[in-house]
């Protein structure tokens, strides 16, 4: 078949009407130039002069024609128009196979290596547009796109797009192969990306199985390091390895269960319904102070520096210097048990069963804001310096602001008690006893997801936890879902306690980069009181 283009007087709708002269100045002559004697360069000397170019292939058992010397030469005699002209009509002349062996000759001429024809500096710019994946591909080019592809600092700005922490071994590079430079960065990336997989869809290997506290409930769960802390209605804690699964310390000294607890480095500070706190060294288990004040069980604290702030059913707050054990401020003006703190080194924020969120100096002592409108208790907090979040019995969550003491914003949506939350920038990630978990825009108000559906939890959410890519939460039905923070979706259940649903409940759960803690037991002695360490980290070379 003929690729036809033409009109029907035969020539192209380019071409020029009966009688038009070409001329300079014209516009056809314009576009195809003037009308001159072709320039002595030609597409044949652009091929010949190309680098690394072999010469024109030959179109094997094919003798030329007699004439076609004489048609060439025809050719070259002819102005730039005319060749246009002439070219034109030849091309649609054509069958589609010899238009597709013209376009294997031409369009290699006209490609061009622009990145490394551009300064090192403006190459590397185009390519920080590229998605990580597009940059390992672009690495499989050539050489020189595998070196700039390799470079440290393209890959350094790639893993603060995906909050990616420095690497211990940044300042140790070495060469990965002659001529390229290995980038720690870029390490770094990659192991970040095969942990994030290892969470999402890696073997689920048997995980570490850490017994104590007896058949006792463990009631608060911290992880630091390689360091774990629990802390039970048994009267005590214990000093865990994440690493080996070793009990390493058991914290004795209080006289009621330990309902609340902190941690930093090797400090440990814990709340009991002996109505005091104790401050503790993880690394030797000695009880470096006891903290008298309060005259009710300690529920909450949170813990700033050297300072932490309690909360008690006694009404009151404290607020406490750990290095010297000694009470500096009393907080006083609810009217019910405090049951969560927040405290950020100079405001403190409470929420308590009379109803209220207050706002505090604790250098005067003063209350600057009592924040009123949950119409139940108040079971949980968050507070990032600008904004505090409350979560109530009533159903709802408030956006407050701190300065203002106006709430921003009403959350609705879950039908229970919000028992557990978390900030981070604007996103807010809430976990129900309606056996939901939401995603906020604390800014607008607007719900973006809830983690439902056919694999959602069939009781209460217990505890949650996210990052920038996953959210984990866990539950009274026994077990620790992993679901997409972006999307939503559920990805997969991480611990499936076979006593779930007949009494085996996940009480806490505490999560770094690369491992995941969960508490669990039951109250009926379906399920052996432990911690369960699992382990997502990979082991690059």
């Amino acid at each position: 078949l003929q690729m036809k283009r033409k009109s029907e007087n035969g020539l192209d709708g380019r071409a020029l009407s009966p009688g038009k002269k070409l001329c300079k100045g014209s516009e056809y002559s314009r576009t195809l130039g003037p009308c001159m004697p072709s320039p002595t360069t030609t597409f044949g000397d652009l091929r010949n002069a190309k680098a690394g170019q072999a010469r024109r292939r030959c179109i094997p058992s094919v003798a030329p024609p007699p004439e076609l010397q004489d048609w060439l030469r025809t050719f070259q005699r002819w102005s730039g128009p005319e060749k246009l002209l002439a070219l034109d009509e030849l091309i649609d002349r054509c069958e589609p196979s010899q238009i597709k062996y013209m376009m294997q000759v031409i369009e290699p001429q006209f490609q061009r290596d622009f990145i490394s024809l551009l300064p090192k500096e403006l190459a590397l710019y185009v390519l920080s547009f590229l998605e990580p994946r597009d940059l390992l591909r672009a690495a499989q080019t050539c050489r020189y796109w595998r070196v700039l592809a390799e470079d440290n600092l393209l890959w350094r700005e790639k893993c603060r797009e995906e909050g990616i922490e420095e690497p211990l071994n940044l300042r140790k590079r070495r060469l990965l192969s002659p001529g390229f430079m290995y980038s720690p960065w870029k390490f770094a990336f990659m192991r970040q990306h095969k942990i994030d997989m290892n969470w999402r869809s890696g073997e689920l290997k048997a995980p570490k199985v850490l017994k104590g506290h007896d058949d006792h409930v463990i009631t608060c769960l911290q992880f630091c390091g390689n360091r774990i802390v629990s802390g039970s209605d048994d009267n005590t804690l214990k000093v865990w390895s994440a690493v080996t699964g070793e009990c390493v310390q058991t914290l004795v000294g209080h006289t009621g269960g330990v309902w609340s607890s902190q941690m930093r480095d090797s400090i440990v500070i814990s709340g009991s319904t002996d109505r005091t706190l104790k401050v503790w060294n993880a690394d030797t288990g000695e009880c470096v102070h006891t903290l008298y004040g309060h005259t009710s069980t300690v529920r909450c604290m949170h813990l700033h520096g050297n300072r932490v702030v309690s909360g008690s059913r006694d009404a009151t707050l404290r607020l406490w210097d750990i290095e010297t054990g000694q009470c500096l401020h009393v907080l006083m003006g609810h009217v019910a048990a405090v049951r969560c703190v927040q405290y950020d080194g100079h405001k403190v924020v409470s929420g308590a069963y009379d109803y209220t969120v207050k706002v505090w100096d604790p250098e005067s002592e003063s209350c600057t804001h009592t924040l009123q409108g949950h119409t139940n208790r108040v079971y949980s907090l968050q507070f990032d310096g600008t904004h505090i979040v409350s979560g109530s019995l009533d159903t709802s969550i408030r956006v407050w602001d701190v300065e203002s003491g106006n709430c921003l914003h009403t959350l609705m949506g879950h039908q229970s008690l919000t028992s557990g939350m978390e900030l981070r920038d604007n996103i807010l990630v809430s976990g129900n006893a309606d056996s939901t978990v939401k995603i906020w825009d604390i800014k607008t108000g607007q719900c973006l997801q809830t983690l439902q559906g056919p694999s959602k939890h069939q009781s209460a959410v217990t505890c949650l936890q996210f990052s920038s890519k996953f959210v984990v939460t866990s539950s009274d039905d026994g077990t620790v879902k992993l679901w997409d923070l972006k999307t939503g979706e559920f990805v997969r259940n991480l611990v499936a306690l076979e006593s779930g649903g007949s009494g085996g409940v996940v009480w806490r759960i505490r999560a770094s980069n690369t491992k995941l803690v969960c508490a669990v037991g039951s109250r009926n002695g379906t399920e052996e009181t432990k911690l369960l360490v699992l382990d997502f980290d990979v082991d690059l070379k």
